[in-house]
């Protein structure tokens, strides 16, 4: 076997936890993975795992070894970085991980696209709203919405600003009036949305200071951005909403944006990848494209 293709094997079964879940990442069999495994085991004289029905847990020995097949596997990554940057064509897999709605409607036509350009580069797109960590994960690059936290370890590129915009069905503003300003939000019901467990007031812009924060009732609470669109479209109340999500109700007048003089709060869009000397095109490409693509669908 492949000694670079056991070694990204292992890394995988030991960042997933299980074969089973390794083989599922890499298209292989489970049967495959553990062949992988043992292949290295019998060539090093010692073994790397512990495995039980239900577990598997690193040995002393493995531990060592599975940290130098990472910084082995980063350092082939990046030698085949260097060649095709000489070459100049992006080439190999790209994974890449997303928010799921945001992910779905916007970057994921954009690298699809990408794709129809450049014939040797490969998708490996993963959708979910949680926070991923790309050491760790294996993922090349990340697209995330809204404030970041700091790490020391990845690159940063805006790429997009979504607005923020308050809209409603015209039933219910029919119901219950349109309301006059900010002060008016807490006389008027909404659906709003919940990430992690928590509700975030609504932001308006100012210049030349922090927003406006605003927080109408609320008896509807989702974690969906779509679901959230699909209430207010219902006319369950008011919803604070990317732009993007909605124009084309409001294209087709199922909602109606409300307050646009109190302005539309920017929301930033990122792309992130890992520190690394030499960026492969394959990266760097579909940061361009984000960046090319993404501000005309805001």
């Amino acid at each position: 076997m492949d000694r670079l293709t056991s070694m990204t094997v292992f890394v995988r079964a030991v960042d997933l936890g299980s074969f089973a879940a390794a083989a599922a990442a890499l298209g292989l069999s489970a049967p495959m993975v553990g062949k992988h495994v043992r292949f290295l085991e019998e060539r090093l004289g010692a073994r790397l795992l512990h495995r039980t029905t239900r577990r598997q847990s690193l040995t002393e020995f493995g531990q060592a070894y599975c940290e130098r097949c990472r910084i082995v596997l980063a350092e082939a990554e990046a030698a085949e970085a260097l060649v095709a940057d000489q070459v100049g064509e992006p080439r190999g897999r790209l994974r890449v991980t997303m928010p799921v709605l945001f992910g779905r409607r916007c970057v994921m036509p954009i690298l699809l696209d990408l794709t129809r350009h450049h014939s040797k580069l490969e998708l490996d797109l993963s959708f979910g709203d949680g926070f991923v960590d790309l050491a760790e994960s294996g993922h090349d690059l990340a697209i995330r919405t809204g404030e970041l936290d700091d790490a020391a370890n990845l690159i940063t590129r805006r790429v997009a600003r979504q607005r923020m915009i308050v809209c409603a069905a015209p039933s219910y503003l029919e119901r219950c009036g349109v309301p006059a300003g900010l002060a008016d939000l807490e006389n008027h019901d909404a659906v709003v949305y919940r990430r992690s467990g928590r509700v975030r007031p609504w932001l308006f812009p100012r210049e030349g200071g922090p927003p406006a924060q605003a927080m109408p009732r609320h008896r509807v609470r989702l974690d969906d951005l779509q679901a959230l669109a699909d209430a207010a479209a219902l006319g369950m109340g008011l919803a604070w909403l990317p732009s993007w999500l909605v124009r084309e109700r409001l294209q087709l007048g199922a909602l109606v944006e409300v307050l646009p003089g109190e302005g539309a709060l920017p929301y930033d869009v990122h792309a992130l990848w890992l520190q690394t000397p030499h960026l492969p095109p394959k990266i760097r490409v579909a940061i361009d494209a984000l960046a090319a693509g993404l501000p005309g669908l805001m």
